[in-house]
């Protein structure tokens, strides 16, 4: 087991490989190790438990190029800084475009949707306006995804079990072997076309827990264009509002 990710990434650090420090992620759930640079460029390493520093070392050597290729070309796509708080949000998914308005007070924060737009009252600042839209953001995409997964379900004839809606970084959903259906909240800033396809890739995997052939053909039976949607797809995360994720 690592249990002292800075010693690791020190050693890898002093190699002198990477113009970016990398984040190194032991996942229990990792067979082997894997690279992944976001499109904010950042680079992170997902290390199985029982990974050694060494092993770590050799493996981003092996992938520096590639590692730089991708950071290079993130940076060159990455927006410009975006103001905060931004003046709405738009939902790409539904087509809505929610005015932020600011209505001030000193009590307890609170966001409200009403009538097209998103009024916040209360003291915030900017740390806690961000974590009170999230909260928000996790409850509009519920009631937005939900209805839209269940008719999905009844026209394809695939049962689900539940919904989960996660704001994550890097997937944009999943399904259980139980099957819970996972959808990322950020998928209200796609386009319709691509958000039903992801659900459909989701409801399909209750069935075929894989990628194989067979898999592809059910969600081609149920999405004849999923081949560019999903490539659409993977470049969604631009469309996604800094203030998601970013801290500061």
């Amino acid at each position: 087991m690592i249990d002292h990710q800075m010693d690791l990434l020190n050693e890898v650090v002093e190699t002198g490989e990477l113009a970016a420090v990398p984040v190194i992620r032991v996942s229990r759930r990792a067979r082997r190790l894997a690279v992944r640079v976001y499109p904010d460029a950042r680079v992170e390493v997902v290390v199985p438990p029982r990974a050694r520093p060494r092993e770590v070392e050799s493996f981003l050597a092996a992938q520096r190029e590639w590692i730089e290729t991708r950071r290079a070309q993130a940076l060159r796509n990455r927006p410009a800084p975006e103001v905060f708080p931004p003046q709405s949000v738009p939902l790409a998914s539904t087509g809505e475009d929610l005015r932020l308005h600011l209505a001030g007070g000193t009590g307890r924060l609170r966001v409200v949707e009403t009538e097209g737009m998103l009024r916040v009252s209360g003291a915030f600042t900017p740390a806690t306006l961000k974590a009170a839209l999230r909260r928000w953001l996790l409850a509009a995409a519920r009631a937005r995804l939900e209805p839209r997964l269940a008719a999905l379900a009844a026209s394809t004839g695939v049962p689900y079990e539940r919904l989960s809606i996660r704001r994550q970084r890097s997937r944009w959903g999943s399904c259980s072997v139980r099957g819970t259906i996972s959808l990322n909240a950020c998928l209200l800033f796609q386009r319709p076309e691509v958000v039903d396809y992801l659900i459909i890739h989701e409801l399909m995997h209750v069935e075929h827990m894989n990628h194989s052939k067979r898999f592809w053909q059910a969600v081609e039976r149920n999405c004849a264009d999923w081949r560019a949607l999903d490539r659409e797809l993977l470049q969604g995360w631009r469309r996604v509002p800094g203030w998601i994720f970013a801290d500061h």
